[in-house]
């Protein structure tokens, strides 16, 4: 018997063009003998629809236009409704549409963070990825990077700092500890969105400002020099990692334009790496993964460095646009796209380990 599928997508984030897209592919890659779908949209500003059209729509960013295809929907919170009600706004009565499995594909805030993990904990529904607390500890870099250092983890240092912080403080610490240049990042956020590489003190006080833009906290990190690598993690409680992949910015550093817009960076995998170099970062990626209780699937990406690797950050729902490092990383495993969507599924079903 088929279950039914729904895979939510958009969001109230910086990072809801990207969402859609990824939303598009995983639909799209979904085996249809196993599952049916129903797509679930967020709108920027956090209107719930379900989408009865096509995944063009999504990657084209104008599912919200097509009044005709959408219906308001919400998540039941009350485990007994185990889905969506449909609201009929004609005549003001409802429908339950029932979800075996949910897969949120919200990268970024209000998605990726803890918050839809625990409306789909309350709502009884199984879900793809990582539970409400890891999902909140990952999203958090400074949260992040202080646990996995208390697990013996190498990590890049960094200051952390509130919006109530006294900035002149802050500034002249980071001066003192780092120099120029330094990486100003929100605490809560992805794609890089919001960073800046500051060269001077001008600069740095206008990416703290940036910063605060996008995030109560903030972290401001010393630049460090050495190569981009990333690893994809799968499991629940026996998680394994894919082989490593390399990031080739070709830019000042891998921002959001560069991820996504203007196409100069190379991404390879598996990265050229000597293989105990390669199984080493492995290592550290189930340890950095198993550090912060994740579950289902993660991508964690280190600096590689003339003295080591460092964790840089995970990401607890990465991309899964055509683009993407993870499927990639999946498949140069065997794990090729529409298996990897089934076995996503089925961890989080408790179907397979």
């Amino acid at each position: 018997m088929k279950k039914t599928v729904a895979i939510i997508f958009g969001g109230e984030s910086s990072e809801y063009e990207v969402s859609c897209v990824s939303a598009a592919n995983v639909a799209e890659n979904l085996d249809s003998e196993l599952f049916d779908t129903v797509l679930v949209g967020i709108t920027k500003d956090g209107k719930w629809w379900i989408f009865n059209g096509s995944t063009d729509d999504l990657r084209n960013h104008v599912w919200q236009e097509k009044r005709a295809l959408l219906t308001p929907a919400v998540i039941s919170p009350c485990k007994a409704h185990h889905g969506l009600i449909a609201l009929d706004g004609a005549n003001g009565s409802f429908e339950i549409v029932r979800i075996d499995v949910a897969f949120p594909v919200l990268h970024g805030k209000n998605g990726e963070d803890g918050t839809m993990q625990g409306l789909l904990e309350l709502s009884g529904i199984p879900y793809v990825g990582c539970d409400t607390y890891s999902s909140a500890v990952s999203m958090d870099k400074a949260a992040t990077k202080t646990i996995c250092a208390n697990a013996g983890i190498p990590v890049v240092p960094f200051i952390a700092a509130y919006k109530s912080c006294d900035i002149a403080s802050l500034v002249t610490e980071s001066e003192e500890k780092y120099g120029y240049p330094v990486f100003v990042k929100p605490a809560n956020a992805g794609s890089s969105v919001g960073i800046t590489k500051a060269k001077t003190k001008e600069e740095l006080l206008s990416g703290i400002k940036l910063a605060f833009e996008h995030d109560k906290k903030l972290l401001i990190e010393p630049n460090t020099v050495g190569r981009e690598i990333e690893v994809a993690v799968c499991g629940n409680e026996k998680p394994f990692a894919s082989v490593c992949g390399e990031i080739r910015p070709n830019s000042d550093f891998y921002d959001y334009e560069t991820k996504y817009i203007n196409d100069k960076s190379e991404c390879l995998a598996p990265a050229p790496l000597d293989e105990s170099v390669s199984e080493n970062i492995r290592e550290l990626a189930v340890k950095v993964y198993t550090a912060l209780g994740c579950s289902g699937l993660s991508r964690v990406d280190f600096f590689l460095t003339e003295n080591g690797a460092f964790l840089n950050e995970i990401n607890t729902i990465p991309g899964f646009t055509p683009i993407s490092m993870y499927p990639k990383m999946m498949a140069c495993i065997g794990i090729e796209y529409s298996e990897l969507i089934t076995k996503l599924l089925s961890l989080a079903t408790g179907c397979e380990e």
